[in-house]
C-alpha cells in the first residue's frame, strides 16, 4: 500500500512542472553556467555539449529564467535586448520526489503526534523585479512573532542559504529549538527540502512540509504578517532600496505592535519568552514603544531620505 502511494505521488509531481534531482541540476550548471558566462549562447552550448547536458534548449531557458542555475538572465546578450514575452507560469520542482512524505496530510499526521512542537511558516514577499531579489519571512505560528530576510535572487539556494548562515550564527542547539516543523508552499524555492532539514554533516535540524497547492489558508500566519509588511511597503516597490538593517527595523515594529489574538500583548515579548531577548537580538530585532510604531510607508522612506541627502 505504501509503494503504491508513493509511485502515485511521483506520478502526478512527474506532470507537474520539470523535474531534475540535486545532482543532475549541479551537474548541469557546472557545465552550462560557465560557458554562459564566457559569451557563448544556449543553442551553442547545447550543441557542443549534448552529450554532458541531455535536454533541450526549451528546457535550458525555463531553468535560467527560473533561476535554477547559477547564470542569469542578464548574462544572456539576446535576452537583454529582446522585450520579454508573456510567459505562462510554471512550477518548477527540482526534485519530483521532494513531497513525499512531506504533504499536508504528513503534516497534520506529524502534528497529531507532536501537538506541542513549534511551527514556522516560511514565505517570500515579491519585489518589483520579477525573478530578481525579494523577502523570505518567517512567520512562527504560536507566537505571531516574525523574521525576514532579504535575497538577492528567488531560487531555491537563496533559501538554503538564509537556513545554513541561521543555523552557525544561532549554534545548532538553539537553532533546533526555533523551526523544528517548517510549512512552505509549493513553489521551486523550497524544492529541495533536504538541503534544509539537514546540515552538511547529515544531522537533522528541522522536518519541511508543504501545503497543498493554492491552499494559502494553511499558512495563515504568513498571510495575516505579510498584510503588515504591505502597510509599510507596498506592493510594486523595489526591494533593493532596503538593506537588512531597514527591514529588520520594520520588523522589530510589526512584531511591537499589540494583537487582539494573543490577549492584547505583542508578538516581541511572546517570542522573548519562549526564546529569549538574546536571541531576537542575534536577529536586530528590538521592541519599539507602543506609542512609536508608524505601520505605513513613512517608517522606512524617511531613513532612506536621510541616508540620501546631500
Amino acid at each position: 500500500m505504501d509503494a503504491q502511494k508513493e509511485y502515485e505521488l511521483t506520478r502526478s509531481e512527474s506532470r507537474s512542472g520539470y523535474a531534475i534531482s540535486e545532482t543532475e541540476l549541479k551537474h548541469l550548471d557546472s557545465v552550462l553556467s560557465p560557458l554562459l558566462l564566457k559569451g557563448q549562447s544556449v543553442h551553442h552550448i547545447s550543441q557542443t555539449h549534448a552529450d554532458s547536458i541531455m535536454c533541450s534548449e526549451k528546457t535550458l531557458y525555463t531553468y535560467i529564467h527560473n533561476n535554477l542555475l547559477s547564470a542569469r538572465n542578464i548574462d544572456l546578450p539576446r535576452k537583454v535586448r529582446l522585450r520579454p514575452r508573456r510567459l505562462k507560469s510554471v512550477t518548477i520542482k527540482v526534485d519530483k520526489s521532494c513531497r513525499i512524505g512531506r504533504t499536508w496530510k504528513d503534516y497534520c499526521g506529524y502534528m497529531t503526534l507532536h501537538p506541542d512542537t513549534p511551527v514556522v511558516q516560511i514565505d517570500p514577499v515579491a519585489g518589483m523585479k520579477v525573478g530578481g531579489g525579494d523577502l523570505l519571512t518567517l512567520p512562527f505560528v504560536n507566537s505571531s512573532s516574525m523574521l525576514a530576510f532579504l535575497r538577492d535572487s528567488n531560487d531555491s539556494q537563496s533559501v538554503i542559504d538564509i537556513f545554513d548562515r541561521l543555523y552557525l550564527e544561532l549554534r545548532p542547539d538553539i537553532f533546533q529549538d526555533l523551526p523544528p516543523v517548517i510549512l512552505a508552499d509549493n513553489g521551486s524555492k523550497f524544492s529541495t527540502p533536504s538541503r534544509i532539514e539537514f546540515d552538511h554533516q547529515g544531522n537533522r535540524r528541522t522536518r519541511l512540509f508543504y501545503c497543498d497547492p493554492s491552499a494559502l489558508y494553511q499558512k495563515g500566519a504568513a498571510e495575516n504578517n505579510h498584510e503588515f509588511i504591505r502597510r509599510i511597503i507596498p506592493k510594486g516597490v523595489d526591494l533593493a532600496l532596503y538593506s537588512q538593517e531597514q527591514i529588520s527595523l520594520m520588523i522589530s515594529h510589526i512584531d511591537s505592535y499589540l494583537r487582539k489574538a494573543l490577549g492584547n500583548k505583542n508578538p516581541y515579548d511572546m517570542f522573548a519568552f519562549q526564546y529569549g531577548i538574546e536571541t531576537l537580538e542575534k536577529f536586530g530585532l528590538r521592541k519599539i514603544p507602543a506609542a512609536e510604531i508608524p505601520l505605513s510607508p513613512e517608517l522606512l522612506n524617511k531613513i532612506y531620505r536621510s541616508r540620501n541627502v546631500p
